[in-house]
């Protein structure tokens, strides 16, 4: 945690508020009626569907707008965080703690945000298998956040908000920039396969694929793989599904079996591969081998066609990942109820591939890489904004976790004080939603400071108090040391301070956190 400004503290979650775990709703109880049940995936996903509940339910297992959850339990970096619920009247499903805390003293969006700068410290201390972690309660309890005064915690938020307002409104931008170059992609296709001006208005003339191709389509081999296998480098879906050649190591396997080097499963430069089965908006991906030779295999899942004439190879490339050829294979697949979609060579074989006028394919092709070159730029320039921007939210946060994106105020109560007024507040709260035992690390703290006199009133003081006990204690001391000497109930402390401040009897040191008396100073 980063150095903080002196009139803040730093305090174990589980010292300012309560933690209701959620209920752990049966499927048998799951209804078309109802509050809907808000599970992880609704907190982390807007669009997630909900389940819903139709019984009664206890009050701790309710969710109102403005209830701050954390997500305890899943995948880090996706599952974990704090959320600030908006969705309505709900029910709160298990792996899910509502966070109750007294909203007059500690800001809500405040604690959200400082809450998530310690994320990478849960997940560090999470429990569990690879993939699937979840933080302990007492883990949650004792990870320290950071804790400046209720009025200075609001300007903070508010700052933070605006940012986020401002980043939103860019990342919006950037996504619908991003859908414009993929539509920008299927204009050029169809403008070279359907659209060409050279076809004079004419529709193109077809050929199948079958008819421009040299040797295939040829479906590939899988054999056994696994920890310790040392043989040939074997592609994965994943080395063709983006349209684009991958050999980056998620992308490929060791298997155990070497073909004989005469193998038509060796891939050759040039080669080119299609996905035959996969989920159906991949179905179809195509990708051109550029690796080496005698080095990798293609798997069951892939047919590898060759075509000799290297313009016609791109030609056929960029029509396979096209809209018009995805949808035939779409139209023609089969397994779709519940099984991997397929199709099989006979079909690729059909494909109708629309000829260029002249049977220029060096043309076209050349034109579309010209165009997509273009497009890839601007893509580019893009993405590069959208991790500027993600850098700069980040940095947005880490200043407001300094104390840098608000200014002090010296009329704010240093964050000490103000822990013992959400301890007092705790105390006397009855509702369930405030109450809460105290932990023991804050009660081995109280006890070392000794007993705390905060009996008096400002009825039972005179107007000058404050001022006073400054002379009293030399002239100058903290509002903390201040408010301990003057035995006050805390409350009516800020309110005599306040009132004896704008007097000028009380002014600022030369520290923010020093209190002088003025004649003493």
């Amino acid at each position: 945690m980063a150095s903080l400004p002196q009139h803040w503290a730093t305090v174990p979650i589980g010292d300012i508020c309560e933690l209701i775990n959620g209920r752990a709703f049966k499927p048998s109880e799951w209804s078309e009626t109802g509050l809907p049940i808000v599970r992880i995936q609704n907190l982390n996903k807007a669009t997630a569907a909900f389940n819903y509940f139709d019984g009664s339910i206890e009050d701790r297992h309710s969710v109102n707008n403005g209830d701050l959850l954390f997500a305890w339990s899943g995948t880090p970096g996706t599952s974990f965080g704090a959320h600030l619920w908006d969705g309505g009247p709900a029910v709160l499903n298990q792996h899910i703690f509502r966070m109750d805390f007294d909203r007059n003293l500690i800001d809500p969006i405040f604690f959200k945000h400082a809450i998530n700068e310690t994320l990478d410290e849960l997940i560090g201390q999470a429990h569990g298998g690879v993939g699937l972690k979840h933080v302990t309660k007492g883990t949650f309890q004792k990870t320290r956040v950071s804790l400046p005064p209720t009025n200075e915690q609001r300007r903070i938020a508010a700052a933070i908000e605006a940012s986020q307002e401002k980043a939103l409104i860019a990342r919006t931008s950037i996504r619908d920039a991003l859908a414009a170059s993929d539509e920008y992609k299927e204009a050029v296709l169809r403008r070279a396969f359907e659209e060409n001006p050279r076809h004079g208005g004419r529709s193109p003339d077809y050929m199948q694929l079958i008819d421009l191709v040299d040797e295939g389509p040829t479906n590939g081999w899988s054999p056994k793989t696994g920890p310790d296998a040392a043989g040939p480098l074997a592609l994965r879906l994943t080395a063709t599904t983006s349209g684009y050649l991958r050999l980056d190591e998620a992308a490929v396997k060791r298997v155990y079996e070497r073909p004989t080097d005469d193998s038509r499963y060796w891939l050759k430069p040039g080669d080119l591969l299609v996905q035959r089965a996969n989920a159906l908006e991949h179905l179809g991906a195509a990708a051109i081998f550029d690796g080496p030779e005698l080095t990798y295999i293609y798997p069951d899942l892939m047919m590898r066609l060759r075509v000799t004439d290297p313009a016609q190879r791109r030609y056929l490339w960029r029509y396979l990942n096209g809209a018009t050829a995805r949808r035939y294979i779409r139209e023609h697949a089969t397994g779709t109820a519940g099984n991997m979609p397929k199709i099989s060579g006979k079909v690729l074989r059909r494909l109708p591939i629309p000829i260029p006028p002249a049977r220029d394919f060096q043309r076209v092709a050349d034109f579309i890489d010209r165009e997509f070159a273009l497009i890839d730029a601007l893509r580019q320039t893009v993405n590069e904004a959208l991790e500027a921007l993600e850098h700069l939210e980040k940095a947005i946060l880490a200043k407001a976790f300094r104390g840098e994106l608000a200014r002090p105020s010296p009329n704010d109560e240093p964050a000490d004080i103000l822990l013992e007024r959400i301890k007092q507040a705790q105390n006397s709260k009855t509702s369930p939603r405030h109450r809460r035992a105290l932990a023991p690390e804050t009660t081995t703290r109280m006890t070392k400071r000794g007993p705390l006199m905060a009996e008096k009133r400002r009825a039972d003081v005179a107007p000058d108090y404050l001022k006073l006990t400054l002379v009293d204690m030399g002239g100058a001391a903290s509002a903390k040391e201040l408010w301990r000497k003057s035995e006050m109930v805390i409350d009516e402390f800020y309110k005599q301070l306040r009132s004896e401040m704008g007097r000028g009897d009380v002014a600022i040191g030369r520290t923010e956190d020093e209190l002088v008396a003025q004649d003493a100073a």
